[in-house]
C-alpha cells in the first residue's frame, strides 16, 4: 500500500471467470475494483482511497486501469490479470501551463432537469446527455479542470446500469473521448485528475489519462 497516488495497469487474463462475470456486470467490476483498497476506510471507502478506474477494450484485449492513493492489486482474484503499478507523482510534477498532452477519458455526461415552479422543493432526474450536448459538456468540464481542448474524438461506449436491488432505474451513458489540449491551471488539472471528472465514478467513469504530446 503506498501513501501517494498511483495507477495500476490490469492486463485482464480472458479465460478468467471473475474477469469474465465483472465484464458482463459493471456492480460486480465496481465490488472487485474495490478489493484493491483497504477495508478500514469508513463509510466513503471509494472517495477516501481517491479510487477511480476505466477499463479501455480492443478487438483483442481488455485492460483495467485503477487509480488511488492506496491500492493492493494482489487482493485480485487468483489469476485476474497481471498488473503494473506506477506513481503518478512524475506526471503531476512534469504539469505547467502551456504544457501540450494526450487525454483519455471515459465520462457520463449528464444534467440535472430544470424544474416547474409548481414541482420547487423537488430535484430534477438526472438526464443523459449525448452527441454535440455531450461534446459541449466535456469542452465546458475539461475548461474548468485546467484544460483547453484542441481534438475531442468520442467513442459511444454500452450504458451501465447497477444491478444490485433496489437501484434506480436510470443507466450510465458513456462516452470515451481520446484527443489533445493544453495545460491552462495545473493545479485545478491536478485536483480534477485526483478527484475524477463527472458522474458514475462507480462505474467507470471520471479518470483522466494524460501524456505529453508533441503538438497541441
Amino acid at each position: 500500500m503506498t501513501d501517494h497516488p498511483v495507477i495500476a495497469r490490469i492486463h485482464l487474463n480472458p479465460h478468467n471467470r471473475d474477469v469474465q462475470r465483472d465484464l458482463r456486470d459493471a456492480t460486480q467490476m465496481h465490488r472487485t475494483v474495490m478489493r484493491m483498497a483497504p477495508q478500514d476506510l469508513g463509510n466513503s471507502p471509494r472517495h477516501q482511497a481517491g479510487l477511480l478506474y476505466r477499463l479501455d477494450e480492443t478487438e483483442t484485449t481488455s485492460t483495467l486501469l485503477v487509480q488511488g492513493t492506496h491500492l493492493q492489486p494482489a487482493l485480485l482474484p487468483q489469476g485476474y490479470g497481471q498488473a503494473e503499478v506506477k506513481s503518478l507523482a512524475p506526471m503531476f510534477s512534469a504539469l505547467r501551463k502551456g504544457l501540450a498532452v494526450r487525454y483519455r477519458i471515459t465520462l457520463n455526461p449528464a444534467k440535472r432537469e430544470r424544474l416547474t415552479l409548481e414541482e420547487k422543493g423537488k430535484r430534477g432526474r438526472i438526464v443523459p446527455l449525448s452527441g454535440t450536448d455531450a461534446d459541449r459538456w466535456w469542452q465546458r468540464r475539461a475548461g474548468e479542470a485546467g484544460l483547453q481542448l484542441h481534438v475531442l474524438t468520442p467513442t459511444n461506449l454500452a450504458p451501465v446500469r447497477p444491478r444490485v436491488k433496489q437501484a434506480p432505474p436510470m443507466r450510465h451513458s458513456l462516452v470515451r473521448y481520446d484527443g489533445t489540449a493544453t495545460v491552462t491551471d495545473p493545479t485545478a488539472l491536478t485536483q480534477a485528475v485526483l478527484a475524477g471528472i463527472g458522474r458514475g465514478k462507480p462505474y467507470g467513469a471520471g479518470l483522466l489519462s494524460l501524456a505529453p504530446s508533441s503538438a497541441p
